[in-house]
């Protein structure tokens, strides 16, 4: 529908192009603000902020005249990033996608968002999220088609993204924040092994099952990007074969639409036509209870996040945020307990399957069909949930289109810290449909 409001912004070129000074750096800048000016209003990915430019300017001056030479540079020398705005970061409010005040929000400058600015990325701003990360939607529209959801809760950092507002983008999974979101812009989302990406400074939805994730326009950049806020990142990982495929037949795959059934198994076909072993193992019999103990973990853990704010604010909170923390209040603790013990066990069960089966990743289709028309929702994580509940990395790359041109995802999940390795994997699966 508007072509005009998608562009590319790959990550890798950009970042070597700003750090060796092949391109000037205030002129990049001076482009990306004509850019935004032109589809920010349309897009709606960035928390309004006033002077954003004036602050950006000053800030790129002064990482110019700390590394005047190319040489010393780095690696996201100049990058303008999007900050999800549930992770704090100095000198700017954070909202939460919620009415409360800003000053009750407050806190110490995120981890990654430091680790970004260490290697030299610039915010840009921060983007919007869904009310608390949760369901409550923002004004956030998806840049390949605007009557239709960008996905959500980090509705901002994907579209920011995909419209080629910022070639980076952080944001967080709770179920499917960062995967569902990143297939409905048809751009790359990576989901870490659990606490792989240090979560402190970041207003938490749920402590056990919050992973801090990312956006890019390609594998190459998420590669780059993964690199360095990631724990112990072997930058020297790469692989020397192709992965033997894993699909997860049963009740778990049969949760997605027909259509996105129909495209998985065209995906299916790609893959096996470049020479992938696929193989159909059954996993996740029992997903009903799967679907049923993750929310009640994360609404519990909800409820305790927001029990000071909650008594003093609850007038501020929209009605699906509201009934999510009345929920949680009636989960017993030993419930939470047995919820965390399960995460563990069924972890530990997925990986003996994978290493008796001789399978180095799963696939399956990233959402459970291209994003819905409408704002009002941002759509179902269900395909997402179980590899969040297990803490495994899973990433999405652009694998073709819906019947209606959206995009659709193809999710890739690898065991337990094999990150380096999924990367890896998913940047030459990546190129197969990009062809």
């Amino acid at each position: 529908m508007t072509a005009q409001l998608i562009a590319d912004t790959p990550l890798a070129e950009t970042a070597a192009a700003l750090r060796s000074g092949q391109l000037d750096l205030f002129q990049y800048l001076d482009a990306l603000f004509a850019r935004m000016e032109e589809v920010e209003p349309q897009v709606r990915a960035f928390v309004p902020e006033p002077d954003r430019k004036r602050r950006v300017m000053e800030e790129a001056q002064a990482l110019v005249d700390a590394f005047p030479d190319p040489g010393q540079r780095p690696v996201l020398f100049g990058v303008p990033i999007g900050v999800k705005d549930i992770f704090h970061a100095a000198g700017l409010p954070t909202h939460a996608g919620s009415a409360l005040p800003p000053e009750t929000l407050t806190g110490e400058e995120s981890a990654v968002v430091a680790m970004l600015k260490a290697a030299g990325a610039l915010v840009l701003g921060k983007t919007v999220t869904t009310e608390f990360a949760y369901f409550e939607p923002g004004p956030t529209r998806n840049p390949h088609h605007l009557e239709h959801t960008p996905g959500g809760s980090s509705s901002g950092s994907a579209a920011a993204v995909a419209a080629g507002l910022a070639p980076l983008a952080v944001g967080t999974q709770t179920i499917g924040s960062v995967i569902r979101p990143a297939a409905f812009c048809g751009i790359v989302g990576y989901k870490p092994s659990y606490n792989r990406i240090d979560p402190t400074g970041l207003l938490f939805f749920s402590r056990s099952a919050d992973h801090v994730g990312l956006f890019t326009q390609d594998v190459a950049g998420m590669r780059l990007a993964a690199s360095t806020v990631c724990a112990a990142w072997d930058k020297s990982t790469e692989v020397d074969r192709k992965p033997v495929l894993g699909i997860p037949v049963g009740p778990y795959l049969e949760q997605a639409s027909q259509e996105a059934l129909t495209a998985f198994e065209a995906q299916v076909a790609a893959l096996k036509e470049k020479g992938y072993e696929v193989k159909e193992t059954p996993v996740f019999q029992n997903i009903e209870e799967i679907n049923r103990v993750h929310r009640r973990l994360i609404a519990a853990e909800f409820a305790q996040e927001h029990a000071r704010w909650f008594g003093e604010f609850r007038q501020l909170y929209r009605p699906r945020t509201v009934a999510l923390i009345l929920e949680g209040q009636q989960v017993p603790s030993e419930e939470v307990e047995e919820a965390r013990d399960l995460q563990h066990v069924l972890r530990e069960e997925i990986l003996h399957i994978m290493d008796v089966n001789d399978i180095d990743l799963w696939i399956a289709p990233a959402a459970p069909g291209p994003a819905p028309k409408g704002l009002d929702s941002t759509g179902d994580p269900i395909m997402n949930l179980p590899w969040t509940f297990l803490g495994l990395p899973a990433v999405t790359v652009p694998a073709g289109k819906a019947r209606n041109s959206l995009p659709l995802g193809l999710q890739m999940v690898a065991p337990w810290m094999m990150d380096e390795e999924m990367l890896a994997w998913a940047e030459r699966v990546q190129a197969i449909f990009s062809l």
